[in-house]
C-alpha cells in the first residue's frame, strides 16, 4: 500500500496529487498574468455604463403609485350590507331599481 501512496504518477483523481497542485498553481498564475489592455478596459467600461441602466416606463410608475395608494387605504367591510340584502331577498322585500340598473349597464358599455 505504501507503493501506491508514494507513487509520483498518480492520476488527477487523487486530491492530494502533487502534479495537479502544480498545474492548478500555474493556471492561476497564468490567469493573473492575463490582464485586459487599456483598449479592452475602455470597451468594458463603455459596455458596463451603457448596459447597466434601467428605464422604467411612466405607466409602470403610475401603476406603482396607484397600488401604493390602494394598499394604504383602509379595508371596506361590506358584510353588514350583504347581510341586510340577504334578509330582504329571503323575505321578498327587496325592490330592484330598474332605472339605476339600466344606467349602470349603459355606463359599463360606454
Amino acid at each position: 500500500m505504501n507503493n501506491i501512496e508514494n507513487s509520483v504518477k498518480r492520476s488527477a483523481f487523487f486530491p492530494n496529487d502533487v502534479n495537479s497542485k502544480r498545474k492548478k498553481l500555474t493556471q492561476m498564475q497564468q490567469a493573473a498574468l492575463k490582464r485586459n489592455n487599456q483598449e479592452r478596459q475602455r470597451e468594458l467600461l463603455d459596455l458596463k455604463s451603457r448596459d447597466s441602466r434601467v428605464k422604467i416606463p411612466n405607466a409602470v410608475r403610475d401603476f406603482a403609485r396607484i397600488k401604493k395608494t390602494v394598499d394604504a387605504a383602509p379595508a371596506i367591510d361590506n358584510s353588514a350590507k350583504i347581510a341586510q340584502l340577504r334578509n330582504q331577498i329571503s323575505k321578498g322585500e327587496y325592490q330592484i331599481d330598474y332605472d339605476a340598473l339600466a344606467d349602470k349597464m349603459l355606463q359599463s358599455e360606454f
